[in-house]
C-alpha cells in the first residue's frame, strides 16, 4: 500500500481547516485516512497557531516510505523554522 502525507479539507465555507493526514494514495481527498498528523489553519492570524505538526509521527511515516505532497512539504519546512 502506497501512502501519501497530504491535506484533507474540513471546516465551513470560506473558513477552511486543513488536516495533515497520512492516507492511501487511492483514497479521496477528504475520505479515509490512516492517521491525523497535524493541522493547518490558513485564516489564523497568529503564526504560532497557523501550522501544528506532530513531527515524530511524520518521521515515523517517512521511515515507512510515505511521501509528502508538495504543499505539505512546504508547510512542514515552514513550521520547522
Amino acid at each position: 500500500m502506497a501512502v501519501k502525507i497530504r491535506l484533507s479539507r474540513h471546516g465551513a465555507k470560506k473558513n477552511p481547516i486543513y488536516f495533515i493526514v497520512a492516507a492511501d494514495i487511492n483514497s479521496k481527498r477528504d475520505g479515509d485516512f490512516l492517521e491525523k498528523l497535524g493541522q493547518y489553519l490558513p485564516k489564523e492570524k497568529d503564526p504560532a497557531k497557523k501550522i501544528q505538526v506532530n513531527v515524530d509521527a511524520v518521521k515515523a511515516w517517512e521511515a515507512k516510505g510515505a511521501r509528502y505532497t508538495r504543499t505539505v512539504g512546504q508547510l512542514i519546512k515552514a513550521s520547522s523554522k
